[in-house]
């Protein structure tokens, strides 16, 4: 029996954001035909420890993170994904913040692909903080990016993030702003990733037609988008369980009146369906799943265990 180890290096070394989007969609896609065996994710301390476990049981393997969750600390989340198989004593622990900014960017990926508009390119990012990066390789994967806009309530972090991405975004257009309002009127699509508990900005300051993507609220508490933008859009999310539990958004409009449970589709639904007809507003919700990181956990055993 051998344990393999992996740090960030190695992940990110071992799997592009391309190899990503394809497992987690294909997990999704399963989660959706009952091939998964996956509880509601235990938050304790409110969210400040959380553990998420899944079993795919068509190749009898399971995958369990266990993380610890500071915003003023940096990083901001720690812990490890263990990945193991029934029928192989070997198994893997790889560091899960890597993990969680692959896997939550290559689930934006995959939403992205299926509701924004085939020539979007004009992204807004809300939010500069750890998982702000991959969000935007997710989303420039599967829509070559013409333009980037990023926000942050610190500017410099906005101006640092530019920066980092500039090598890989050689013909995209870059720049900051200060505003959230005024930075998404013109946007194709939007990734907000903050941990607003509010809304990051009004419906009515969004373009007609528009993606959002929203990562940030993973508990009841946390609110980045408006009651009004649910109310007249499309809206995705990555398990319904999990968001009724954990979206501060989805409860707030769902108490609100704004939202109704029938008007939420998941994403393993929405990928698998015959002929989908989208508004011209999407929302993508996601509380970040276990499926997730099983999907990443595979990718990473099946190059470095198999």
């Amino acid at each position: 029996m051998k344990t393999i180890t992996l740090g960030e290096r190695e992940i990110r070394e071992a799997v592009t954001m391309s190899e990503a989007i394809d497992a987690v969609r294909r997990g999704f896609a399963d989660l959706a035909g009952g091939a998964f065996e996956m509880p509601t994710r235990t938050a304790l301390r409110d969210g400040q420890f959380l553990v998420m476990a899944a079993h795919h049981r068509p190749t009898a393997s399971a995958m369990i993170k266990t993380l610890s969750v500071n915003f003023a600390r940096r990083p901001a989340i720690a812990g490890t994904v263990t990945w193991t198989e029934t029928g192989r004593p070997d198994h893997l622990v790889a560091d899960a913040a890597p993990v969680t900014a692959l896997r939550t960017g290559a689930a934006v990926g995959v939403a992205t692909d299926l509701l924004a508009a085939p020539e979007a390119g004009r992204l807004t990012l809300i939010g500069a903080g750890a998982q702000a990066p991959d969000q935007v390789r997710a989303v420039h994967t599967v829509r070559p990016l013409s333009r980037l806009t990023v926000v942050d309530a610190d500017p410099r972090r906005a101006r640092d993030l530019v920066e980092t991405l500039a090598p890989e975004l050689a013909e995209v257009e870059l720049c900051t702003a200060d505003d959230p309002e005024s930075a998404v009127r013109d946007a194709e699509i939007v990734c907000c990733a903050t941990n607003a508990t509010s809304p990051l900005f009004p419906e009515s300051a969004l373009p007609a037609q528009v993606h959002v993507n929203a990562i940030g609220a993973y508990r009841p508490t946390m609110r980045e988008l408006p009651d009004e933008l649910l109310a007249g859009s499309t809206v995705v999310v990555d398990e319904l369980d999990a968001v009724l539990e954990e979206s501060g958004e989805i409860i707030h409009a769902l108490e609100s009146g704004a939202l109704t449970r029938e008007a939420l589709t998941e994403l393993g639904t929405a990928l698998t369906a015959a002929s989908p007809e989208y508004g011209k507003r999407t929302v993508f919700k996601t509380v970040g799943v276990a499926v997730q990181d099983w999907a990443l956990a595979r990718l990473l055993a099946e190059k470095f265990l198999h």
